[in-house]
C-alpha cells in the first residue's frame, strides 16, 4: 500500500512538472513579444524623428502606417 501512495504522488508531481515545462502555447509569447518589440522600435522612431526640425521621420512613418492599414481588405487584381 505504501508503494501504491508514493507512486501517485510521484506520478501527479512528475505530470505537473511535465505540464509547467512543456513547450505548449509558447509560439504564441514569442509573437506577441516579437510584436511589442516592433512596436517599441517604431514608438522610438517617431519620438526620436519628433525631436528633428520638421519631424520628416516620424510624419513618414505615421503615413505609412496609416496607408497600411487602409490597404489591408482592398482587392488589388
Amino acid at each position: 500500500m505504501p508503494y501504491r501512495i508514493q507512486g501517485r504522488i510521484h506520478s501527479t508531481f512528475h505530470h505537473a512538472l511535465s505540464r509547467i515545462n512543456g513547450a505548449a502555447g509558447q509560439g504564441t509569447v514569442e509573437y506577441v513579444a516579437l510584436i511589442l518589440l516592433v512596436a517599441g522600435v517604431l514608438a522610438g522612431v517617431i519620438v526620436a524623428g519628433k525631436s528633428l526640425k520638421g519631424g520628416g521621420i516620424a510624419q513618414t512613418v505615421v503615413a505609412k502606417l496609416k496607408e497600411s492599414i487602409d490597404s489591408v481588405g482592398s482587392a488589388k487584381p
